[in-house]
Protein backbone atom coordinates (compact mmCIF):
# COMPACT_ATOMS: atom_id res chain seq x y z
CA UNK A 1 0.00 0.00 0.00
CA UNK A 2 1.12 3.60 -1.15
CA UNK A 3 1.22 6.51 1.57
CA UNK A 4 -1.45 9.44 0.70
CA UNK A 5 1.41 11.56 2.12
CA UNK A 6 3.58 11.52 -1.31
CA UNK A 7 0.57 13.29 -3.56
CA UNK A 8 1.94 13.68 -7.08
CA UNK A 9 4.99 13.79 -6.21
CA UNK A 10 5.58 10.03 -7.56
CA UNK A 11 8.75 9.42 -10.07
CA UNK A 12 9.64 13.18 -9.31
CA UNK A 13 13.00 12.13 -8.64
CA UNK A 14 13.46 10.24 -11.60
CA UNK A 15 12.45 12.85 -14.17
CA UNK A 16 14.97 15.08 -12.08
CA UNK A 17 17.60 12.93 -12.66
CA UNK A 18 16.64 12.36 -16.20
CA UNK A 19 16.95 16.01 -16.72
CA UNK A 20 20.22 16.54 -15.37
CA UNK A 21 21.60 13.97 -16.38
CA UNK A 22 22.68 15.26 -19.98
CA UNK A 23 23.97 18.23 -18.19
CA UNK A 24 26.48 16.70 -16.04
CA UNK A 25 27.66 14.49 -19.31
CA UNK A 26 27.93 17.89 -21.57
CA UNK A 27 30.34 19.17 -18.71
CA UNK A 28 32.32 15.97 -18.32
CA UNK A 29 32.90 15.62 -21.99
CA UNK A 30 33.96 19.40 -22.16
CA UNK A 31 36.54 19.08 -19.33
CA UNK A 32 37.88 15.73 -20.87
CA UNK A 33 38.18 18.12 -24.04
CA UNK A 34 39.80 20.76 -21.90
CA UNK A 35 42.43 18.64 -20.82
CA UNK A 36 43.02 16.87 -24.21
CA UNK A 37 43.95 20.50 -25.66
CA UNK A 38 45.93 20.91 -22.70
CA UNK A 39 48.07 17.97 -23.93
CA UNK A 40 48.19 18.98 -27.33
CA UNK A 41 49.52 22.24 -26.16
CA UNK A 42 52.44 20.70 -23.71
CA UNK A 43 53.22 18.26 -26.65
CA UNK A 44 53.78 20.99 -29.40
CA UNK A 45 55.48 22.90 -26.98
CA UNK A 46 57.66 20.55 -25.96
CA UNK A 47 58.07 19.70 -30.20
CA UNK A 48 59.38 23.56 -30.68
CA UNK A 49 62.00 23.10 -27.87
CA UNK A 50 63.25 20.14 -29.49
CA UNK A 51 63.20 21.60 -33.02
CA UNK A 52 64.60 25.10 -31.66
CA UNK A 53 68.06 22.83 -30.06
CA UNK A 54 68.32 20.86 -33.41
CA UNK A 55 68.42 24.31 -35.22
CA UNK A 56 70.73 25.95 -33.12
CA UNK A 57 73.14 22.71 -33.03
CA UNK A 58 73.28 22.86 -36.91
CA UNK A 59 71.13 20.26 -37.93
CA UNK A 60 68.89 21.15 -40.97
CA UNK A 61 65.38 22.32 -41.21
CA UNK A 62 63.92 19.07 -42.54
CA UNK A 63 65.17 16.97 -39.60
CA UNK A 64 63.27 19.50 -37.12
CA UNK A 65 60.69 19.36 -39.37
CA UNK A 66 59.94 15.37 -39.32
CA UNK A 67 61.02 15.48 -35.67
CA UNK A 68 57.47 17.86 -34.96
CA UNK A 69 55.42 15.90 -37.64
CA UNK A 70 56.53 12.76 -35.18
CA UNK A 71 55.94 14.77 -32.24
CA UNK A 72 52.35 15.96 -32.90
CA UNK A 73 51.35 15.56 -36.60
CA UNK A 74 50.65 18.37 -38.75
CA UNK A 75 51.59 21.28 -37.61
CA UNK A 76 52.75 24.49 -39.27
CA UNK A 77 56.41 25.11 -38.72
CA UNK A 78 58.21 28.48 -39.09
CA UNK A 79 62.27 29.48 -38.49
CA UNK A 80 63.28 32.78 -37.21
CA UNK A 81 67.01 33.54 -36.93
CA UNK A 82 67.40 36.42 -34.22
CA UNK A 83 71.05 37.09 -33.69
CA UNK A 84 72.69 33.85 -32.50
CA UNK A 85 69.38 32.37 -31.26
CA UNK A 86 67.50 29.97 -33.60
CA UNK A 87 63.61 30.16 -32.77
CA UNK A 88 60.67 27.61 -34.02
CA UNK A 89 56.85 28.94 -33.94
CA UNK A 90 54.64 25.83 -34.21
CA UNK A 91 51.22 25.90 -34.96
CA UNK A 92 48.34 23.20 -34.91
CA UNK A 93 44.52 23.06 -35.06
CA UNK A 94 42.76 21.77 -31.72
CA UNK A 95 42.20 18.39 -31.83
CA UNK A 96 38.97 18.63 -29.65
CA UNK A 97 36.48 19.36 -32.06
CA UNK A 98 34.21 22.32 -30.21
CA UNK A 99 37.78 23.76 -30.02
CA UNK A 100 38.43 23.46 -33.49
CA UNK A 101 35.04 24.93 -34.07
CA UNK A 102 36.13 28.08 -32.65
CA UNK A 103 38.87 28.68 -35.08
CA UNK A 104 41.52 29.25 -32.28
CA UNK A 105 44.95 27.59 -33.14
CA UNK A 106 47.11 26.45 -30.56
CA UNK A 107 50.43 28.07 -31.02
CA UNK A 108 53.71 27.33 -29.20
CA UNK A 109 56.62 28.93 -29.79
CA UNK A 110 60.94 28.31 -28.43
CA UNK A 111 64.51 29.39 -29.17
CA UNK A 112 67.54 28.01 -28.24
CA UNK A 113 71.34 29.81 -28.59
CA UNK A 114 73.08 28.79 -31.91
CA UNK A 115 76.44 29.40 -33.01
CA UNK A 116 79.94 28.00 -32.18
CA UNK A 117 80.41 26.34 -29.23
CA UNK A 118 83.51 27.33 -26.82
CA UNK A 119 85.03 24.38 -25.46
CA UNK A 120 88.50 24.65 -23.61
CA UNK A 121 90.81 22.37 -24.44
CA UNK A 122 92.73 20.99 -21.27
CA UNK A 123 96.01 20.32 -23.28
CA UNK A 124 96.15 24.03 -24.06
CA UNK A 125 98.06 26.04 -21.28
CA UNK A 126 97.71 29.14 -22.85
CA UNK A 127 94.34 28.78 -22.48
CA UNK A 128 94.29 29.60 -19.13
CA UNK A 129 95.86 32.80 -20.24
CA UNK A 130 94.23 36.22 -19.67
Amino acid sequence: MRSASRGGEAGSVTAEFAAALPAAVVVLALCLGGIQTVGQQVRLMDAAADAARLLARGDPPATARERVARAVGAASFTVESEGDFRCVHLSATPAFVPARALGAPITASSCALGGPVYRKDVSDPAADAP
